[in-house]
């Protein structure tokens, strides 16, 4: 399940360095974060972002938000943020505290808006981050111009059928989409694509001139 998160209030309570990276990951999904702790570490203060308290984590006070994440090295802090949050319906993480958590983050690899993410339900993140590194040395932007086509024809789908959920996607990936793509160029693997989904044909108007026959 990916959350969306984009503008939605999100509470990192606990300010070091582990806080940085959670910070940064809500970041990246559009989440409006707001970060409590007695010490915030230089990093953070400086994103303008970012709504900082320098204070301790005071009791119930994550009702206000949809997502928690603690990242502190108290016990004590980590178990009240977790009851709170069970008891106002907040989903929470408390970082290498599983007890405390009603999810668990994933190792994510990203390549544009494609993402892999890698989860050993908590139990081993060093085995997590490693196989996410192994993704991240494999993805390129070879990949993020086969989503590129990806989206653009399942737009066609929608237009053509009402939907894109039809017949054809898979043998389509299995077809050597991506080696066509990089080795004959986006136009012939849009073909290939489009022929695998059976789509009609294209109107002459909708071509590009790349696709025009000169007489």
């Amino acid at each position: 399940m990916n959350l969306v998160v984009r503008d939605k209030p999100c509470l990192v309570v606990g300010g070091g360095k582990v806080a940085i990276r959670k910070v940064g990951g809500l970041l990246r999904s559009g989440a409006a974060v707001t970060v409590v702790a007695p010490w915030v570490h230089p990093e953070i203060l400086k994103l303008e972002s970012v709504r900082v308290f320098e204070r301790p984590y005071q009791r119930g006070e994550v009702a206000s938000y949809r997502l928690a994440i603690t990242c502190t090295d108290d016990a004590a802090v980590n178990a009240q943020v977790f009851r709170d949050a069970e008891a106002a319906g907040v989903w929470s993480n408390s970082a290498d505290d599983p007890v405390n958590c009603a999810f668990t983050l994933p190792a994510v690899a990203w390549q544009g808006d494609l993402s892999v993410a890698v989860s050993t339900a908590g139990k081993s993140p060093a085995l997590a981050s490693w196989l996410r590194r192994r993704f991240e040395a494999e993805f390129d932007d070879r990949y993020a111009e086969l989503l590129d086509l990806l989206v653009e024809v399942r737009a066609e789908a929608r237009s053509h059928v009402g939907t894109s959920e039809i017949p054809g996607w898979n043998e389509a990936m299995d077809s050597g989409l991506f080696d066509v793509l990089q080795n004959a160029g986006p136009d012939a693997a849009r073909e290939q694509l489009r022929s695998y989904l059976n789509l009609p044909e294209l109107p002459l108007s909708d071509l590009t001139p790349s696709d025009e026959v000169a007489v």
